[in-house]
């Protein structure tokens, strides 16, 4: 893999396949967003020599309550982006959409785990036998529940600038509830479904959350997850340290519980009291307009773990953000809305390729997104136990054209067997992602060979829950491929591979990853912790130039000598 010396990082990953991109009309495009090599190098070089110019373009393509006066104010580590705008992330990823006319289109394509007879004749082994629980929610209908959300948070006491815990499967209500914050200005805190009491308790006590928003359970591999129960004991850990949670509302997903054993909506449990989501949503009024925020409003937290001390509140402004991940969603992917297309990322929302990239940079493109409950292997292949096909089963079936997943899965499809996916057409996949950490070429080229049939490009994206949206990655129509580098920056991003002196490194010599220049997805703090935020991301590195602090990622990379990025780790 690497090896830390005192010269810097030497990698041992050198790998020569280059994979030139195709014609847009030959993958089923109309066009490519970025079409050539000199195009991107282009429109980069002006990203770079002009940010305000490029991102007071890119930021135009938002819908705006008030129009911003300044692209950025940035007094390094300090970065204000589209300064005196105003918008809503909720009217921006749905009711700009139904106001154009695209309200009956759809938005969310759900699936659930189970498999469940849908019919009064089961045939055994038949098509007929199982079918899974299929959901399509359309624009309006987002509309609709996020309002009544919204009313019946209001309801609950929560209002503009306080953060709702979230932390539910997942679920069409999951993408209705960070909607319903961001429509009322409440900033979403969500947590991934996996996580236990202590992780709730952490959380909830250090964004001062005082409502939850749960289900009673979730499925995973055929197995119910207990959410409640989980909530419930993360309750008592924080009024343990002082910390009350008001109000917990909770989704019916899975009802195992036995009637005479569920809560009724108002009763109290301690201090907190308990609401089922159909008493308290479904009657609520769809009426309920979008809290005009500034730019710079927080528009959610997400926690890392970090490798030590307590979860760090990863903090996201509403403007910024917004501009940075529609922008990558549509030229990663190379996003086209009434073109047939429908994007699947399997990340759990819990994390922020879920938020990036299952909600926010797909909904703004107007391009139907696919959310899948489960896991990949239920139900196992019969004499192949812990091997599934399900992935592959659901881009055949709804005719998936993107699908995103981690390197971590590929490597598990691939132990799986070749004969799993080419047991389904998967004829409709147009671009294929990877994210979450570097992707082994071996694995690489499996994914291209067995998955994308040969044809489909493939997008090994790099970035972090602090840079909100990607930062290195091929774009499909542009920037010819090779198996495990992510390429080159974005557009706007200013990347460099540096030594300890914040000096940048020739070709092929390993350092440190950093960014010189502030992009509108970039963190704007750890939440109630400024000095975590200055030292852990902006102490360690200054530009020798201008002697002003640079952002690290804390990975190392080398850069080869075509301009390619190779992290490290």
């Amino acid at each position: 893999m690497s090896q830390i010396t005192s010269d810097g990082i030497t990698s041992s990953l050198m790998e020569s396949r280059v994979f030139s991109p195709k014609p847009a009309i030959a993958l089923g495009f109309s066009k490519w967003h970025v079409g050539s090599m000199d195009e991107y190098r282009s429109l980069h070089r002006k990203s770079i020599e002009d940010p305000e110019g490029f991102w007071g373009e890119e930021a135009k393509k938002l819908a705006w309550f008030r129009p911003f006066h300044t692209v950025c104010e940035w007094h390094a580590p300090d970065a204000k982006w589209f300064v005196g705008g105003q918008l809503n992330a909720c009217y921006n990823c749905v009711d700009r959409h139904v106001q154009a006319g695209a309200g009956e289109q759809t938005a969310i394509v759900w699936e659930g785990e189970p498999l469940s007879p849908r019919t009064s004749h089961l045939v055994p082994n038949s098509k007929y036998a199982a079918e899974p629980e299929i959901r399509r929610l359309t624009y309006r209908e987002l509309q609709a529940q996020a309002s009544k959300l919204g009313n019946a948070l209001k309801d609950l006491g929560v209002k503009k600038g306080d953060v709702v815990t979230v932390y539910m499967p997942m679920v069409p209500e999951l993408a209705v509830a960070m909607l319903a914050c961001a429509r009322i200005g409440a900033a979403h805190s969500v947590i991934f479904g996996g996580f236990a009491p202590t992780a709730i308790s952490e959380r909830a006590i250090d964004a001062k959350s005082r409502v939850i928003i749960t289900a009673d359970g979730g499925y995973r591999r055929g197995d119910v997850v207990p959410l409640q129960k989980n909530v419930e004991e993360a309750i008592a850990l924080s009024a343990n340290h002082g910390h009350i949670i008001n109000h917990v509302l909770v989704l019916r997903r899975t009802g195992h519980e036995p009637p005479s054993q569920r809560f009724k909506t108002g009763d109290k449990k301690g201090d907190t009291i308990f609401h089922w989501w159909h008493d308290t949503v479904d009657p609520a009024s769809d009426a309920c307009p979008c809290e005009i925020m500034d730019s710079e409003d927080m528009l959610f937290l997400l926690y890392t773990s970090g490798s030590t001390g307590k979860p760090k509140g990863i903090l996201h402004t509403t403007g910024g953000y917004l501009a940075f991940v529609q922008m990558t969603a549509r030229l990663t992917f190379n996003l086209i809305p009434d073109s047939g297309q429908l994007f699947w990322c399997s990340a759990d929302i819990g994390w922020v390729t879920g938020h990036s990239y299952v909600l926010y940079g797909i909904l703004m493109n107007r391009v139907p997104t696919l959310m899948y409950e489960g896991a990949p292997n239920f139900p196992d292949i019969e004499g192949r136990k812990g091997a599934g096909d399900r992935f592959w089963d659901i881009i055949a079936r709804h005719r998936v054209s993107h699908f995103y997943t981690a390197p971590t899965a590929i490597r598990t499809f691939m132990k799986w067997g070749d004969d799993l996916p080419a047991r389904h057409d998967m004829s409709s996949l147009k671009v294929l992602g990877t994210v979450g950490e570097p992707i082994n070429p071996e694995a690489w080229i499996w994914y291209h060979r067995v998955i994308g049939r040969e044809r489909c490009p493939i997008v090994d994206t790099y970035w972090q829950t602090e840079t909100g949206g990607h930062i290195c990655t091929p774009l499909p129509g542009a920037i010819p491929t090779k198996p495990g580098s992510c390429t080159l920056p974005m557009l706007g991003i200013d990347a460099v591979v540096v030594n300890e002196q914040g000096e940048e490194l020739p070709a092929n010599k390993g350092g440190l990853f950093a960014i010189r220049k502030p992009w509108p997805g970039m963190l704007r703090g750890v939440y109630g912790n400024r000095e975590r935020f200055v030292s852990n991301y902006f102490g360690r590195l200054r530009d020798p130039k201008t002697g002003q602090p640079i952002y690290f990622s804390a990975d190392g990379a080398r850069r080869d000598q075509d301009g390619y990025f190779w992290i490290q780790g």
